[in-house]
């Protein structure tokens, strides 16, 4: 079928009943999750799962000024890639947080991938300095002129991430930042064929479509000050670095970190913090499911599960009402990275 005549065609605007969403998107990605700063400082921010140690709102700006400046003395410049080697940790965040500040982009990489693997998406990157686990600096050791930065209790030959945590940031380069094409994040989808490939989201694409999501008067994504999110999915994997790390700081919401996935430590935690939104994937829930974990614990807090990434079965739906009565269940499909770019 042919066009219509240009004479015939005309505009047709469909507009929701609710205002519009005002989006801030003139500030760059770090300034739009803290600008509420002010009022938030002393809320509970990042809570590490495994020690229980918390981070308040003020402590994680603070400290991702000072991993900023700890990265800037790196080498770390507007325009860097810095790749996060990292299961779930506080230092991702602070990391990510960190290069944003200096106008540098942030690869996220799985440590699970084999040293290949990871020198392909290096060297694609253009990554100048990755921060990892000490377990998977082996996996690194070949990339040539790449800085190393080791987490936790530091590796021989590479900078310590403690040391960039304790750097003086009174004198901080925060870059100018074009908001609309700096790149912030560099996440590695597979698509639909072939190798994986960067998909490139700037400042502005991940601000609108975090405010998309938690901002505005009838938000898609009901998160809460009060809210204690469970953080057990890969920040590595865009789901869990947008719509819970990312939504979760603009928020103000309180996030539970864990390394690693395992259903009764998953099912302490949420007792113990009160979690009230449960992020998953149809093969965690599967996991809940199948033992008796979840009746051996008081889960009456938790008041949403969202699952993603794959579709849950009416069956499985059914066993995690019954065994959450007081929560709503959400399925989140989302079919790539083009929602983020804007």
């Amino acid at each position: 079928m042919g066009s219509l005549p240009e004479q015939q065609q005309q505009q047709v605007v469909f507009r929701s009943t609710l205002p519009d969403i005002v989006i801030p998107d003139h500030l760059p990605l770090h300034d739009y999750v803290f600008e509420r700063l002010a009022e938030r400082r002393d809320r509970a921010c990042l809570i590490d799962g495994a020690t229980g140690e918390t981070l308040t709102v003020g402590d994680v700006h603070r400290l991702s000024r000072r991993v900023a400046a700890g990265l800037y003395s790196l080498g770390v410049r507007n325009g860097s890639t810095v790749m996060l080697l990292l299961p779930n940790c506080v230092e991702f965040a602070l990391a990510f947080l960190a290069a944003s500040r200096l106008g540098a982009a942030t690869t996220t990489a799985n440590p699970l991938h084999t040293p290949p693997e990871i020198a392909k998406q290096a060297a694609a990157s253009r990554a100048t300095l990755v921060v990892t686990e000490p377990a998977f600096v082996a996996k690194v050791r070949g990339l040539a002129g790449v800085v190393i930065v080791a987490t936790g209790d530091g590796a021989e030959g590479c900078a310590s991430f403690s040391d960039l945590a304790a750097a003086d940031d009174s004198a901080l380069h925060e870059a100018p930042i074009d908001v609309a094409s700096d790149v912030v994040a560099l996440p590695y989808s597979s698509g639909t064929t072939g190798l994986p490939k960067g998909v490139m989201l700037s400042h502005r694409g991940l601000v609108t479509s975090v405010a998309q999501l938690v901002d505005g008067d009838n938000p898609n994504l009901h998160l809460r000050e009060d809210d204690v999110v469970l953080c057990v999915l890969p920040m590595f994997h865009v789901y869990s670095l947008h719509s819970i790390l990312l939504c979760g700081l603009r928020a103000g919401a309180a996030l539970v970190v864990m390394k690693r996935f395992d259903t009764v430590k998953m099912m302490q935690l949420v007792e113990r913090h009160g979690i009230t939104i449960a992020p998953l994937v149809p093969p965690i829930v599967v996991e809940m499911a199948k033992g008796d974990a979840m009746d051996r614990h008081d889960l009456s807090s938790v008041r949403m599960v969202i699952s993603g990434a794959a579709p849950m079965g009416k069956e499985l739906q059914d066993i995690i009402h019954a065994k959450l009565p007081n929560a709503v269940l959400g399925q989140v499909y989302i079919p790539n990275l083009s929602f983020l770019v804007l």
